[in-house]
């Protein structure tokens, strides 16, 4: 009797626990905004609902100390495991220290095929080769080309910048072994989505001036984060609150990637964290007046940022090149390779690639631009999932396959 009373206990703490992780996670997913021109709405907010969830009861494991935040957060966005193609040989290996996992096509080639280096998304510490794998095996089957799949190490465990240095490094041996997996040196692309897209460019910009391995063909941004100088631009305020990507999920997520203290989330919003003399140097370069008019509809210019010097030594890895691509020099810029920038409308970094977008151009680097106007941050990782999945992640990967072609 007195172990069925435990064990009634025991069952009544855990149903509570669980209905509070529920009950806070749907408050949250109905102050979350869900546009009605997103590519179908009500499965974005079921996902938008799914992910505060797994977030919510995570943090409350981690007070507990049973589960630290980021290992939940991990095993949810690393997705199913895909199937893999029969048209493929998938190998796992090792470029140094760094793991990897290449597509290759099996069947023949006349000539050496295109290599694409993949980094995944996940604010360097979600995302993983499996959970791109589905998109990894649709570029090198729909382009043919052989596809590495970077599994850079994640912070927490690893610091930054072992995330960058780890792509770099992997980027540097490809370069230098493509021969040996079928593939023409010359035409190597790098492609990211998000903090990917971050790594991609960063990359591209660190190899510009090394002389003993094959130029860069192209780079693929995807939705990338590119500038944590200013979070108050017309997609900061649009999107601020869509589902799966918040602004200020995205600030604490930054963070959390520095090993950084989330309660530092306001000042950075507010721009406490910039001094008015790196306002004034980069402002030809990030700020609302150079988003196009069509992109800045109810924008309102935010109040001026009460500048705070804690903040801004705290936070000196955030205007590193590394870690803000978008504030190299045109003399960097103007040395990159072709690329490919794909925007989501409903996106808080949509105005990242816009900004870089024209950069590049206005430093006469040719770029192919795809704006998914139904789109939002994250889409294309639920490609491949058949009903699960959205039409604009197929409208995604048909941009990519298309320019992977053109190089």
């Amino acid at each position: 009797m007195e172990l069925f009373f435990a064990l009634t206990s025991i069952a009544g703490i855990l149903l509570a626990f669980l209905l509070s992780v529920l009950i806070e996670a749907s408050y949250h997913t109905f102050k979350a905004k869900i546009p009605p021109e997103v590519d179908q709405p009500s499965k974005l907010s079921f996902y938008s609902w799914l992910f505060t969830t797994v977030e919510i009861l995570a943090n409350k494991l981690a007070s507990l100390r049973i589960c630290k935040k980021h290992v939940l957060i991990r095993m949810f966005s690393n997705g199913m495991r895909a199937r893999r193609a029969s048209e493929l040989l998938i190998k796992d290996l090792h470029f140094g220290e760094v793991p990897v996992r290449i597509y290759l096509p099996r069947s023949p080639s006349a000539s050496k095929r295109r290599g694409v280096v993949l980094f995944h998304g996940g604010c360097g510490m979600y995302g993983s080769i499996r959970s791109h794998e589905r998109i990894c095996q649709q570029i090198a089957k729909k382009s043919d080309s052989v596809v590495v799949s970077v599994g850079y190490r994640l912070s927490p465990e690893h610091r930054y910048p072992t995330q960058s240095l780890d792509c770099v490094n992997a980027t540097i041996h490809f370069l230098k072994t493509a021969k040996s997996y079928g593939v023409d040196p010359h035409r190597v692309i790098l492609c990211g989505d998000s903090a990917g897209g971050t790594f991609a460019t960063g990359t591209c910009q660190e190899l510009l001036n090394r002389a003993d391995i094959p130029k860069i063909r192209a780079q693929i941004l995807i939705y990338p984060f590119l500038q944590a100088m200013n979070f108050n631009l017309p997609s900061h305020q649009k999107n601020a609150s869509t589902g799966l990507l918040s602004l200020e999920r995205m600030v604490c997520f930054i963070l959390m990637y520095l090993r950084k203290d989330c309660a530092l989330t306001k000042a950075i919003l507010a721009g406490s964290h910039v001094p008015e003399s790196m306002n004034l140097k980069y402002k030809k370069w990030i700020h609302p007046d150079l988003i196009p008019e069509k992109f800045k509809q109810d924008y309102k210019p935010p109040l001026p940022a009460s500048y705070t010097p804690q903040v801004h030594e705290e936070m000196k890895e955030m205007f590193e090149l590394r870690f803000s691509p978008l504030l190299a020099e045109d003399a960097v810029v103007g040395r990159l390779p072709d690329t490919c920038i794909i925007t989501c409308e409903h996106d808080v970094l949509r105005d990242d690639g816009l900004l870089y977008k024209k950069r590049l151009e206005d430093n006469n680097v040719k770029v192919t631009w795809c704006h998914i106007e139904d789109g939002f941050h994250g889409v294309l990782c639920f490609l491949g999932y058949g009903i699960f999945s959205f039409p604009s992640a197929s409208k995604i990967m048909d941009h990519i396959v298309n320019f992977i072609e053109g190089c």
